[in-house]
């Protein structure tokens, strides 16, 4: 089978999700499992479930995420949470446009299928963000979700260096500023399976918010 698109995952204690978030991936997409530090055998699953693991020692999101950027070797990454809130039976509406052509990075963008997937507060961070977002950038873009796709030359030569939660926005800003074409697609978002590490929490949500803050006045 040939590989069109690696699919990165990052995960921090997800053994419970795993196995139906593997389970929906399609024909020409393979899992890379990035271990951040688990501590329920996340990693071993998804060995057994087929996925490549890689292991990111470094705690942060953006750590995570890099790290299976740079062990991708398809054409195209794609990068989604590993806690169930999304179905990569959805994955050719954010990796499909960068495989027809019709766009460098596509942005899923989050249609909550249950009111509790997204709780206010981090809802309410998100629009405010992305409203300045826009008026920075004039980019027609709502949401900063985790599920989305780029080719991965492209996003290797970004030079991204955020490791932390800030990771998201510098990767739009830094693509802004070497005129990818960026777009958004919908994409259902459901409740996790498990204890949420950010969006779920108040702390959490704030330290996101803080790492995209200090993001964007870099850019300024």
């Amino acid at each position: 089978m040939r590989i069109r698109t690696d699919v990165v995952l990052p995960c921090l204690n997800e053994a419970a999700a795993l196995p139906g978030v593997l389970g929906a991936l399609p024909e020409g997409a393979r899992a890379i499992v990035v271990d951040n530090g688990s501590t329920d055998g996340s990693a071993d699953i998804a060995r057994r479930l087929g996925a490549l693991v890689v292991e990111a020692p470094v705690r942060g999101y953006g750590a995570a995420v890099h790290a299976g950027l740079c062990a991708a070797t398809a054409p195209v990454v794609a990068f989604c949470d590993a806690d169930g809130s999304f179905d990569l039976g959805q994955l050719d509406r954010v990796a499909g446009p960068v495989h027809r052509g019709e766009s460098d990075l596509v942005f899923g963008r989050r249609r909550v299928v249950r009111m509790s997937a997204w709780p206010v507060h981090a809802r309410f961070a998100n629009t405010v963000l992305m409203a300045m977002v826009r008026r920075r950038t004039g980019l027609a873009v709502h949401d900063l979700g985790p599920f989305r796709a780029g080719r991965r030359e492209q996003l290797l030569a970004l030079g991204l260096e955020d490791r932390r939660s800030g990771y998201p926005l510098e990767l739009l800003l830094r693509a802004w500023k070497s005129d990818l074409r960026i777009s958004e697609t919908d994409v259902d978002y459901r409740p996790r399976l498990g204890r949420s590490k950010v969006t779920g929490t108040v702390r959490g949500t704030v330290t996101a918010v803080t790492d995209m803050r200090r993001a964007l006045r870099r850019f300024a």
